[in-house]
């Protein structure tokens, strides 16, 4: 299959492009109309391309790009067809890896092909979000207690629809205070003007896309920087504190950076700057850098 759709809360597009070695965008929040999927948290749910090469997901994304009167928050910004930015080069872009809490609670094979994307796109400066660990927390806070609001009918009703984990997640995120998300919702718009002045000086910031990369079916443990932290939540810990304030990300493959499987790294920009996103994704694409392998068995 060429192409498909995902939805991306926390990280959902981006972690399963990482972990399957292929190209996922999730688009700046309110860019593609999310009309006929099942929402989780409203606020923080994204629609975006799964793809096998750059100039696939360039013209999904150019495809899926047009107002629809039936999504209230998508934007009526005019679409942007980006396909004829691929093959330009870097073009001046300015490139920096991010440091900080992206270069922690992360296995070797993460940040080995962080800075094999850096080193290929000349990102040699690194820069740091203070706020990005608060972030991921208020991100947990708002996905918890908007997630269980929107679903709490349901599980009152149909609990069998919902399988374990879900069901404890959902009911523990309906008793969250109110006094709680508030705080949450305050620390977004903080982090939120953090990565606005950060933007001012860099075009795209580089950080990996998950701490490792696909796990044996039926692990739910990670060992990394001498902690045990089980596997699920923190499959997002580079991924949800963008998520939080809606940024585009493109999401590139680099193949064995283990030795043996693919992982991703993110490519994050301002809001509605897609386009320099794909730049920089085709640019690497034609390196050999970031390319997207078939399955003998799927060849």
């Amino acid at each position: 299959m060429p192409l498909t759709l995902g939805t991306d809360t926390n990280g959902s597009i981006r972690v399963p492009a990482s972990l399957n070695g292929i190209f996922g965008l999730k688009p700046t929040y309110g860019r593609l109309s999310r009309s006929g999927a099942v929402l989780f948290v409203p606020s923080l749910d994204h629609i975006g391309p799964f793809a096998r090469s750059v100039a696939d997901l360039a013209l999904a994304y150019d495809t899926l790009q047009g107002r629809d009167a039936s999504d209230p928050v998508q934007s009526d910004r005019t679409p942007e067809p980006i396909s004829g930015v691929l093959g330009r080069g870097l073009d001046g872009l300015r490139i920096a890896r991010l440091g900080g809490h992206f270069t922690r609670l992360g296995l070797p094979a993460a940040h080995h092909a962080k800075d094999r994307v850096a080193t290929a796109l000349g990102a040699s400066a690194e820069v740091s979000l203070p706020g990005a660990a608060a972030a991921r927390a208020a991100a947990y806070l708002i996905t918890a207690a908007e997630g269980a609001q929107l679903r709490l009918p349901d599980l009152r009703t149909q609990p069998e629809r919902f399988e374990p984990h879900t069901i404890d997640r959902l009911l523990a995120g309906a008793l969250i205070p109110a006094q709680w998300v508030l705080h949450a919702q305050r620390l977004r718009g903080m982090f939120r003007e953090e990565v606005r002045a950060l933007f001012a000086d860099w075009d795209i910031l580089i950080a990996p896309a998950t701490p490792g990369a696909a796990t044996v079916i039926g692990q739910d443990t990670l060992e990394v920087d001498g902690l045990v932290l089980p596997l699920r939540p923190n499959l997002g810990v580079y991924t949800q504190p963008i998520s939080c304030i809606g940024l585009p990300v493109l999401a590139v493959p680099v193949q064995n950076a283990d030795g043996v499987l693919p992982i991703g790294v993110q490519l994050i920009a301002q809001p509605w700057a897609e386009a320099k996103l794909f730049q920089a994704a085709s640019f690497l694409e034609s390196q050999g850098v970031c390319v997207s392998r078939t399955a003998p068995a799927f060849a």
